[in-house]
């Protein structure tokens, strides 16, 4: 009586591959942001960050490709910056439910100037030592 071989089959599941092109950070710094169409200012908070966009909770619901100038606080060391920038919505979270009171977005950066480029670059780095 011959034993009878089992085929193995490769195993075949889901891996979640990386898409972002820029590590992330968590962070959770407050920032002053308005529509582009808008003067008026409203806060809210960054919670992480990257080289490419930034994921924000704001109060208010935005809708995807909707333009928003921010202006995002930090320290280093004993210095408190800022950074201004043009960003654009890229995907929006459903609310988190009314007792929190923010929604979830991510943004990508559409304009920063090149100084304000440079200390979000040290910010980051710093981050990662």
């Amino acid at each position: 009586m011959k034993k009878e071989e089992k085929e193995t089959k490769p195993r075949v599941g889901v891996v979640n591959l990386e898409r972002r092109g820029y590590p992330r950070f968590a962070v959770d710094l407050p920032i002053e942001y308005c529509r582009i169409d808008s003067s008026v200012s409203s806060s809210g908070r960054v919670i992480d960050a990257s080289e490419g966009g930034l994921l924000l909770y704001l109060p208010e619901r935005m809708e995807i490709g909707q333009q928003l100038r921010l202006k995002f606080f930090f320290t280093s060391g004993s210095d408190l910056n800022a950074i201004e920038m043009l960003t654009e919505v890229v995907w929006v979270d459903l609310h988190l439910g009314k007792d929190w009171g923010d929604y979830r977005l991510g943004t990508k950066f559409i304009d920063v100037s090149s100084a304000d480029w440079e200390k979000l670059h040290h910010f980051l780095k710093s981050l990662s030592e």
